[in-house]
């Protein structure tokens, strides 16, 4: 009796173990990230006016597409996760979850989220979305190791979330839609060089060349991180401009566009990894911040 107990508990802890494996293919806080973006272009579209259903579908199904290409870039990298330090220690790496079973988890997420914004928004949205995992899962994966052009291809997807949203819900690309996708996407270019910078070591491991300049941790890879730190100043009061938000929200944006070009003069000064990471750090709070000020100002 007590035997077969203790065997029942085992499989539960191996069963909970191995989902918990699966969740961790999901990146969820990259992930959620993601659906957030969606869910703020949709927000923002509905000018106040929200289906909280749909925006709820929306938003899981950002967060499944999110999760089926970040699960085959793992699969599509897993030998040279097992070379860096940062992933070694990943699902697919250390056996804990087979390419085989990856493959079939990320299909199964990759067809929930077509049928979720299929059933819940329009074809065009399901095609952008397609379009988003293809390039990010089959094109700027391998572009990782060639060079920083992978940078620039992997933005286009990492941009695309709040046009998805948007799309959603009016069904066209708007200007007011080509702006949300503009600070989005000037803000993949900062985001993605510091974490290039702090992980440097590790992704030349792997042959992972995505610093912008072939001295690697420069000054001139520092200069182009603030140029583009600091066209976030001015794209963050387009929205207000064109009457997409208020006043309010483009005094938020200037602020966190301000606090976060300031960070970059402290790389320029001494190509630090510590600035490095304060960089990191502020891409991983302007994104939101700014968004949420831009969806208040909108809503309220």
């Amino acid at each position: 009796m007590i035997t077969g107990q203790a065997h029942e508990l085992t499989h539960f802890s191996m069963a909970i173990a191995k989902a918990k494996s699966f969740f961790e293919l999901l990146k969820a806080r990259l992930s959620l990230l993601v659906a957030f973006s969606c869910a703020f272009g949709y927000g923002l579209a509905s000018r106040g006016d929200i289906n909280w259903g749909v925006l709820l579908m929306v938003t899981l199904g950002g967060f499944l597409l999110s999760g089926a290409s970040v699960c085959i870039n793992q699969i599509l990298e897993q030998d040279f996760d097992k070379l860096m330090k940062r992933t070694m220690q990943r699902p697919l790496p250390t056996g804990r979850v087979t390419p085989h079973e990856a493959t079939l988890f990320a299909i199964l997420c990759m067809a929930l989220s077509v049928w979720i914004l299929w059933v819940f928004t329009n074809p065009f949205t399901v095609l952008l979305s397609l379009v988003s995992m293809v390039l990010y899962s089959f094109v700027y994966t391998p572009l990782k190791r060639v060079g920083p052009i992978a940078v620039f291809v992997g933005a286009i997807p990492g941009a695309l979330p709040p046009l998805l949203g948007w799309i959603a819900a009016t069904g066209q690309i708007t200007y007011e839609a080509l702006i949300i996708f503009g600070i989005q996407f000037i803000w993949q270019f900062p985001h993605f060089w510091a974490i290039a910078w702090v992980a440097d070591e590790d992704y030349q491991k792997a042959g992972f060349k995505l610093l912008p300049s072939r001295e690697g941790k420069s000054l001139n890879t520092a200069i182009q991180i603030m140029v583009y730190t600091m066209f976030l100043i001015p794209l963050g009061l387009l929205p207000a401009v064109f009457g997409i938000t208020g006043i309010y929200s483009a005094m938020v944006a200037t602020v966190c566009g301000v606090a976060f070009f300031a960070q970059t003069l402290a790389l320029m000064r001494t190509g630090s990894r510590q600035s490095a990471l304060r960089i990191m750090f502020g891409s991983f709070l302007y994104l939101p911040i700014v968004q949420i000020a831009f969806l208040l100002d909108k809503v309220i």
